[in-house]
């Protein structure tokens, strides 16, 4: 079967083929990988102040990843110190993850830095453009969301 190769949609997919190259989640982040910094990132989002921690299950959830896959994740984040567990006290089974200083100051730098690049596209493509790439980026979120769920 032959398929038809749009010059256009050929031209999209090598510019998205492009941001792979740049290997994004490889990249460490204030020395942690991207995965790590997401794990993070979503307790410190998820976890009201006072609050005893959130549960794994809840970040598995909040991240779409296995239960393992937080665990293992949590395990090194654990033994470098950026987070503690502790039992609930209302079920011992149910074990809470929450940030320790360590981990509340990584967030902090690792949102800085990543608001810093994108304030740097900002300057470099300028806030007419800047936009029109927001909206754009939503648009083709939009489609391939769709697409996805109408052929799982």
């Amino acid at each position: 079967m032959t398929v038809y190769r749009n010059p256009i949609a050929q031209k999209l997919l090598e510019a998205f083929s492009q941001f792979h190259k740049l290997n994004w989640k490889q990249s460490p982040i204030v020395g942690l990988k991207s995965s790590e910094i997401m794990v993070l990132y979503s307790i410190k989002k998820r976890t009201p102040p006072e609050s005893p921690g959130i549960k794994v299950s809840e970040i598995s959830s909040a991240l779409s990843v296995a239960n393992p896959t937080i665990t293992q994740l949590i395990n090194a984040l654990e033994a470098n110190g950026y987070v503690e567990r502790t039992m609930d006290q209302e079920d011992r089974r149910v074990v809470r993850v929450k940030l320790t200083g360590k981990g509340e100051t990584t967030v902090d730098k690792a949102t800085g830095a990543f608001f810093e690049s994108f304030n740097g596209l900002v300057d470099y493509l300028g806030e007419e453009e800047s936009n029109r790439l927001a909206e754009v980026l939503a648009k083709v979120y939009r489609y391939f969301s769709e697409l996805k769920r109408d052929n799982p």
